[in-house]
């Protein structure tokens, strides 16, 4: 399988009141309709996408719906994400269908369940992150276990922060670049980067950085962190320069990876990739700086266990800075398929 996942910012539309969500189902229907789904496929996502913006005011009164397209094997698939910082619910009450808290005819979350190829929730005190991918018909490819979000600064166009991943029968090799700034400028260095990457993704790490680095000169340069995943040999190697933040955790344990400082563009040391051994059914999470660094995961008990997208939603939601472009990237770190 060969599966490139490019940089692109995360749809955000605001759920405050009924007359939105209208709008929400509008824009959903039309994305997967220009993401090749047909008809049935279509008005599917667009009941569930409804079903998310109530739910996000039955519980909530406010919040937001997030919407990514998916690349698939074979085309691509959809993503809708609603997030709240509500109360939280009882998941698996509100998983049965009857169950209702808002006198509604609670169809709810149980219909998500059936009607969307993945699903999956977070509630807590501090709200809910609802989770649903859609793939298209007769797509049977195995879900991806990886989660991204991310935001411009003030819903700029341009956003200084970019990734690619790249999913093949070597394993997985991924890149976050935070351009120096914000804007069209800082977009300009991180797209010059993430293009270097793209030429040869599973290139020697040393062998990558430096090429980056040199399509990223004349430019504002910018922090830069690259993994590569060998499932074969239950090996991860890392090499960051600048403060993009990266994390291995386990159920047990996490583990911050070092970077080394500099600006890639500009100038920094020379560098060193460090590998790590036994990651497999680990989560890696590569962040920018956008957002803070002082989250822990154990704060959020279950959330480990939760789909990368999940993970990705919530730590974008409770940490982001609100002062630069944020990208949140989290990989489940699998054994191939049999």
């Amino acid at each position: 399988m060969d599966l490139t996942f490019p940089s692109s910012i995360t749809q955000v539309l605001l759920i405050e009141d009924s007359s939105q969500i209208g709008h929400a189902r509008r824009t959903a229907q039309k994305l997967a309709e220009s993401l090749g789904f047909d008809e049935a496929d279509a008005g599917r996502v667009a009941l569930v996408v409804t079903e998310l913006c109530s739910n996000i005011l039955k519980h909530a009164s406010h919040g937001e719906l997030h919407l990514r397209p998916l690349p698939r094997p074979g085309g691509q698939g959809l993503e809708a994400i609603a997030v709240d910082r509500g109360q939280g619910f009882d998941v698996h009450a509100c998983l049965t269908d009857g169950y209702s808290t808002g006198g509604t005819q609670g169809i709810g979350l149980g219909a998500i369940a059936r009607m969307a190829e993945v699903f999956d929730v977070h509630a807590d005190a501090r709200g809910a992150v609802l989770l649903a991918r859609f793939f298209r018909r007769g797509d049977k490819a195995p879900d991806i276990a990886l989660g991204v979000t991310q935001h411009s600064l003030h819903n700029d166009p341009a956003c200084g922060d970019a990734f690619q991943v790249h999913i093949s029968d070597q394993g997985i090799s991924a890149v976050v670049i935070d351009g120096l700034g914000h804007g069209e400028e800082a977009e300009r260095a991180a797209r010059a980067g993430v293009r270097a990457f793209a030429q040869a993704p599973f290139a020697n790490p040393l062998v990558a950085l430096e090429d980056m680095h040199l399509a990223m000169i004349g430019s504002r340069g910018g922090a830069v962190a690259l993994v590569q995943f060998n499932p074969s040999a239950d090996r991860l190697d890392f090499i960051g320069i600048g403060n993009i933040g990266a994390t291995l955790l386990s159920p047990e344990r996490g583990r911050g990876l070092a970077s080394h400082p500099g600006i890639v563009g500009g100038q920094y040391r020379k560098a060193q990739s460090f590998d790590y051994a036994q990651v497999c059914g680990q989560c890696l999470i590569l962040y920018s700086d956008g957002l803070q660094s002082r989250w822990n995961l154990r704060d959020y008990p279950g959330l480990i266990f939760r789909h990368p997208a999940v993970i990705a939603t919530v730590l974008h939601r409770d940490f982001c800075r609100g002062r630069d472009d944020v990208t949140v990237l989290v990989i489940d770190l699998e054994m191939p398929h049999a």
